[in-house]
């Protein structure tokens, strides 16, 4: 794939955000922190990068049905054959460019989470979900700013409360409860079972 060709947009907003903020912390991310430890506790960061990427491969996928990825994104083996963002870019391009084919009045999609079929904006933000919070996981662990804004996280709260709880005890953990004094931020991190204040 070209080079021009790894920055497409997808055409949904959410998504593209998500792409934006995983490739721009992973471009931060020092030779010598690719092993540090990361909020999901069995994962470094290689790992959380293979998870997050194959996921986004099965988004892709699962709507175009073809490829997907070639190892288990639950079991990361944390070992790459190439540099961390050659192996990032052309599989977001792959990613957003399978989500160029579906129209915003799609109405129902298939998914590769275990929910059967999803409204298309349910189903372009749980993707955009697994970006991005995976995007803060290498930031945080890696000592960069969090990738998070308030209105994508608000955002990407109203998708959580479609998806998550059928999958709370597969890929989330315990939610942790809410404070009033809460940004949009910190609520969709603690929703997620994850403690904003987080550090290595």
């Amino acid at each position: 794939m070209d080079e021009k060709d790894t920055h497409i947009s997808s055409g949904w907003d959410i998504v593209d955000e998500s792409h934006r903020a995983l490739r721009s912390v992973v471009e931060g991310v020092r030779t010598d922190d690719w092993l540090r430890s990361t909020p999901c506790e069995q994962w470094n960061v290689t790992q959380v990068l293979q998870h997050a990427v194959g996921d986004q491969l099965a988004y892709a996928a699962a709507i175009t049905g073809e490829g997907g990825p070639t190892e288990n994104p639950f079991a990361p083996s944390g070992h790459l054959d190439q540099e961390p963002a050659d192996f990032l870019s052309p599989r977001l391009a792959l990613s957003a460019a399978a989500w160029a084919t579906v129209g915003k009045d799609t109405g129902t999609m298939a998914t590769p989470l275990p929910l059967g079929p999803l409204p298309s904006w349910v189903a372009s933000g749980a993707a955009a979900l697994d970006a991005a919070v995976h995007a803060w996981d290498i930031a945080v662990a890696t000592g960069q700013p969090s990738p998070l804004t308030q209105e994508l996280s608000r955002d990407l709260l109203s998708v959580a409360g479609e998806i998550v709880e059928p999958l709370r005890a597969f890929a989330f953990a315990p939610a942790i409860a809410p404070a009033a004094a809460d940004d949009e931020v910190t609520a969709l991190l603690k929703y997620l079972g994850r403690r904003a204040d987080w550090t290595a």
